[in-house]
């Protein structure tokens, strides 16, 4: 492995903290104490996902001016099974999440859906049956 070959933190700039931090709780994420009014930390099977401020993510990063729309980046969560992503479909969209694409079986051979949190970041549910998750339900590759 070489020094940037692995994610430890993704950050998700939101217009609201507190308001996406709760979103997230409702969706069964769990919340670090490391967490405050300004940036909110959930554990993810050893990546953590950060929720800070959109416009203060930008002038961190010296990004420029924030958009509005999709930023060419989607997250995933695999499942072992179609009726595995069909309830956690159904379950996001109970959280407030909006539904972007239904579950249904792709073109590459798989089933997936895609929803999107309050701020608009995509959130792809998909049963790979060409891959394995392990006992931890990390994705393993060949």
């Amino acid at each position: 492995m070489t020094l940037l070959s692995r994610i430890n933190l993704v950050t998700l700039g939101v217009i609201d903290v507190a308001a996406a931090t709760e979103f997230y709780e409702r969706l069964g994420w769990t919340k670090s104490t490391a967490s405050n009014d300004q940036v909110a930390f959930f554990r993810s099977n050893g990546t953590v996902l950060g929720l800070f401020g959109r416009e203060a993510l930008a002038e961190d990063a010296q990004a420029g001016p924030v958009k509005d729309g999709f930023a060419g980046a989607t997250f995933a969560q695999n499942f072992e099974s179609e009726n595995e992503v069909d309830e956690a479909f159904k379950h996001a969209i109970a959280c407030g999440a909006k539904p972007m694409k239904q579950p249904q079986k792709v073109f590459w051979g798989g089933y997936s859906g895609y929803f999107s949190d309050p701020d608009g970041h995509v959130w792809e549910l998909a049963h790979n049956p060409f891959t394995q998750l392990n006992f931890d339900g990390h994705k393993t590759l060949p």
